[in-house]
């Protein structure tokens, strides 16, 4: 069994192989709004089980969260070699001064575990392995003992890698060489890994199990179902964004901001149980949406807390780029502590859905009056 690059990256995280920071999304959205908290360029990556995705245009860059949303919605839905993109990992984009390849994998012919690995890593390895074969060194180490660092070492060693870079190489061959052992694995391979100013950092990974040891290993088959997407966020052709816990309460606020002359830009549901993660994730979703110039949350708390929404609110503005006016409406459980801390923070919010709807249209008037 094959396990997504991001899934595989989870299992050599827990054996203490370097990273990069990186999340799965599951639609464009939530791209633009990990990219927002990330706060840095990233690349947005396919997730799919087979090779080939950089040159299929299943790897993009994007410098803000705004092109994190477009490469996102271009990558999802593509087919790269007959399998639909489903998924992404947003990731730091890695500042790159080398490449490496190493992977552990078993050779048939030897019947026993071989590492193999170059100073020469990347999308290329193939064809290095067909034109300049000596350039790849094969270690085969012995399956009944121990593998232990200091062969790991050598292995750097005769890869060519500078000193410097002799004990952290074999570090990260130890610990692959651990992670395939350990989940019984027939592949555990990094291509690239890659050398930053921060030192060696896997920035790609695969992980293929021997499907007969899979029930052994229920964990992993778990981590291979994404969880569905906490909001629902449709965009609109206004710039006024409505966010509301239920689809009757988002609706809702729509009809108000309607009444009142202005046009919404989205409808964002955020749950009946929202958290005070996805008021955050939600926040960043609209402030982070270009046509949005006011943001109009309509919370009437039952099983959503109002003291986690104005948590969640002063998270999201902890981080936000754009200077856009919120308007709250905020009652219902825990609405004294929620008031409460949004006053603290300076945060003005209202008690009636319809002052909160009109207050966010006549702000949105302001605003254009001013841009005219």
């Amino acid at each position: 069994m094959r396990f997504f690059e991001s899934v595989a990256k989870q299992i050599f995280e827990m054996e203490g192989i370097p990273l990069l920071e990186g999340h799965v999304a599951n639609y464009p959205e939530e791209a633009m709004a990990i990219s927002s908290e990330m706060n840095v360029p990233v690349a947005v990556k396919a997730q799919v089980l087979t090779g080939g995705r950089g040159k299929a245009g299943g790897i993009k860059f994007a410098n803000n969260p705004g092109e994190a949303l477009k490469v996102a919605d271009e990558i999802l839905g593509m087919e790269i070699k007959g399998e639909k993109v489903n998924h992404l990992l947003i990731e730091e984009k890695a500042e790159i001064l080398n490449e490496f390849f190493v992977t552990v994998s078993v050779d048939r012919g030897a019947r026993r575990p071989v590492i193999l690995a170059s100073k020469e890593g990347g999308v290329e390895i193939e064809n290095l392995a067909k034109t300049n074969p000596e350039k790849i060194i094969r270690y085969y180490p012995n399956p009944l003992l121990e593998f232990l660092p200091y062969e790991a070492r050598e292995v750097a060693r005769k890869m060519g890698v500078s000193s410097d870079l002799i004990s952290p190489m074999g570090q990260i061959i130890w610990k692959l060489y651990n992670v395939f052992t350990k989940y019984d694995a027939d592949t555990a391979e990094i291509n690239p890994l890659v050398l930053t100013p921060d030192g060696l950092i896997a920035a790609d990974a695969k992980l293929v199990v021997e499907n007969d040891s899979l029930y052994r290993h229920e964990d992993l088959v778990q981590r291979m179902h994404y969880k569905k997407k906490a909001v629902d966020f449709v965009q609109l052709d206004g710039d006024i964004a409505v966010i509301g816990n239920g689809a009757g309460l988002t609706l809702t606020a729509m009809d108000m901001i309607k009444l009142n002359g202005g046009e919404p830009a989205t409808f964002l549901d955020i749950g009946g149980g929202a958290s005070e993660q996805i008021i955050n994730q939600a926040l960043n979703i609209v402030l982070n949406y270009d046509p949005v110039k006011v943001v109009f949350l309509n919370v009437l708390g039952g099983i959503t807390k109002a003291d986690d929404v104005a948590r969640g609110v002063i998270k999201a503005l902890e981080n936000v780029k754009r200077d856009v006016p919120i308007v709250i409406r905020l009652t219902g459980t825990n609405e004294k502590e929620g008031q409460r801390i949004l006053e603290e923070a300076g945060i003005p919010y209202e008690t009636s859905m319809e002052k909160a709807a009109k207050k966010a249209v006549d702000l949105c008037n302001q605003i254009k009056q001013g841009e005219a």
